[in-house]
């Protein structure tokens, strides 16, 4: 009887294993679920345990052992969709960004939305002016810690905060006199609120982006936003695309492309390269969910689509859950008391230290700033080729939304647009958000391209282990971007080789089996005795029976009797 009972509880922990989930906050989830349990069925426990109930707006996500990240599908067996033994840890985060946070029905979820911006902020995905950084991180102050108070809040008290990948004294100053004087008085509440209102004015609100080369090879981001198709180049938007222009996306292997519809009914294809085929089928996903989402009408109108046409490999998709409009319908019937939100306040993060006491990056000595630099590059050297990725075909120059360089910041430079002239990189942040260095030190800090902590940091919040970033982790590195390229461009003319024969041998197949079932269809015509109206109709038709007579019936006997030959030979043998 006891071994029965060992043996069915080994059974039973066989169907179960355990799932840890990372959400916006930085708390843990941890669950045990059955082992053909299905993404939905995690998404819900996780909801439940929020309690929130506008859900559609955030996803799970996860980062396969290739360091390749992916959405958790909700119709899929979890199990199946990991490629790592369990436990598994994944993150709660959001995936379709609201068009207009600030007009959420529930606290709960724009609270929620406002530790994602936040999140997005501090890694650099989020650019803004020195101005709207001051005011953004102002608000983030004003929610975490109430109104100043010269008892608890020292000269000096915004340098104990983070906000930003790299910031200045001058920018501190100014996000301390914003908390004291202009935000005096507003609840948490208030304060996430305006801070959404603020970020949903941005060009880079809602941006995940995916690195990527255009057919120069030069690096660029693509992103998909509640507004359209976003492609960024430098500091410079160089496409926008509204989904209602995008008529069609698709991936061949590392190649993504985007039909879309211009002015005067012109037809524009854009061309971009992933650096492996899972980083641009994840790409491709991506953009079928987001165009679903705020494009279409009603759920119903979703479509299966294809990655791909009949003679390359490709993939069949179909978004499942509801669409933007149906989702803000269905939000308006919410009718309960506001459930109780317990905020972060000032609890360590591990990978948004904006609610942490850490040294902001000028205060590193330049010593220790160069041993930060060389360690960092060798990260981003080891991931070069690994970076969940993909690169630009367009290269018509955009407005930039970041219109001084850093290099031309000053002191007293008030309200100037302090961005790098390096390459957009939001993930890992090579572009910090506002910084207002000296000459000297915006050299030192030019090196070693983004806070130390953010490329350890929020890829740990993102995968289970340790890693280098975020997704968007891109050596720019001359020296290093020139051998890339060299390998890239061998590498490219051996991919076009091996397409070209695999194109041919597809080619060479569809074209037998069309022949085979013409063969069949030969045979069923006048072999067959079946008496359906089509194939009589065809049988009575003068030229059927001329060939009928004339070609086939020669051509079976001709058959016959060397099938009859061949017979007796293996007979008289």
């Amino acid at each position: 009887m006891l071994s029965r009972f060992k043996s069915g509880s080994t059974r039973n922990l066989e169907r179960e294993y355990s799932c840890t989930v990372r959400l916006l906050d930085d708390t843990e989830y941890t669950c045990t679920i059955q082992r053909d349990a299905k993404g939905q069925y995690l998404f819900d426990l996780i909801c439940h345990h929020l309690n929130l109930l506008e859900k559609d707006y955030f996803g799970i996500r996860y980062v396969d052992p290739d360091k390749q990240r992916h959405w958790l599908e909700f119709t899929k067996s979890i199990a199946k969709q990991m490629k790592s033994q369990p436990p598994f840890t994944m993150c709660l985060r959001v995936k379709f960004y609201p068009p207009e946070p600030a007009v959420l029905k529930e606290e709960i979820t724009r609270y929620l939305v406002f530790l994602q911006i936040k999140r997005d902020l501090y890694h650099g995905r989020l650019l803004c002016k020195t101005s709207d950084a001051a005011m953004l991180a102002a608000h983030i102050l004003q929610a975490e810690i109430g109104d100043y108070d010269p008892g608890k809040h020292p000269e000096g008290y915004s340098s104990k905060f983070q906000f930003f990948p790299k910031h200045s004294e001058k920018l501190e100053r100014r996000i301390a006199d914003l908390h004291k004087t202009e935000l005096i008085g507003q609840t948490p509440e208030t304060s996430e609120r305006n801070f959404l209102q603020k970020a949903q004015m941005l060009e880079t609100y809602g941006v995940d982006p995916h690195p990527c080369k255009d057919v120069s090879g030069n690096p660029a981001f693509l992103a998909f936003t509640p507004f359209g198709f976003v492609v960024l180049q430098g500091n410079k938007r160089v496409h926008f695309l509204n989904w209602s222009d995008v008529t069609k996306l698709k991936f061949e292997g590392k190649t993504f492309h985007v039909h879309a519809n211009q002015k005067e009914e012109k037809q524009i294809i854009l061309t971009y390269f992933a650096p492996t085929p899972e980083a641009c089928k994840h790409l491709w996903k991506c953009g079928v969910e987001n165009q679903a989402f705020y494009k279409l009408e009603k759920s119903s109108q979703v479509r299966t689509v294809s990655s791909s046409n009949l003679f390359f490999k490709g993939s069949r998709f179909r978004y499942s859950g509801r669409v933007a409009k149906e989702v803000m319908e269905q939000s308006a019937k919410i009718k309960r008391e506001p459930p109780e939100i317990h905020r972060a306040g000032l609890v360590p993060s591990r990978s948004c230290p904006s609610i942490t006491h850490g040294p902001r990056l000028s205060s590193v000595p330049r010593t220790r700033r160069r041993a930060v630099h060389i360690s960092i590059m060798e990260g981003l050297e080891s991931l070069r080729d690994s970076a969940h990725s993909t690169p630009v075909r367009s290269v018509s120059h955009g407005e930039s939304f970041m219109p001084r360089s850093r290099s031309q910041a000053t002191d007293g430079s008030e309200g100037a647009a302090v961005i790098s002239d390096e390459a957009y990189s939001p993930s890992d942040s090579v572009l910090p958000t506002p910084v207002a260095e000296h000459s000297m030190e915006l050299a030192a800090s030019r090196q070693i391209n983004g806070a130390p902590c953010s490329i350890e940091e929020e890829k740990e919040s993102e995968a289970g282990t340790p890693s280098h970033g975020e997704g968007g982790d891109f050596d720019v590195d001359g020296k290093s971007a020139q051998e890339g390229a060299e390998g890239d461009s061998a590498l490219s003319e051996v991919e076009q080789v091996n397409k070209f024969v695999l194109s041919v041998l597809r080619l060479l197949l569809v074209t037998i089996g069309l022949l085979f079932v013409l063969l069949l269809l030969l045979i069923i015509l006048t072999e067959s005795d079946l008496d359906i109206a089509f194939l009589r109709d065809i049988r009575q038709t003068p030229e059927f029976e001329q060939f009928h007579y004339e070609y086939f019936c020669p051509l079976r006997r001709w058959f016959a009797c060397k099938l009859r030959w061949v017979g007796g030979l293996l007979i008289n043998k």
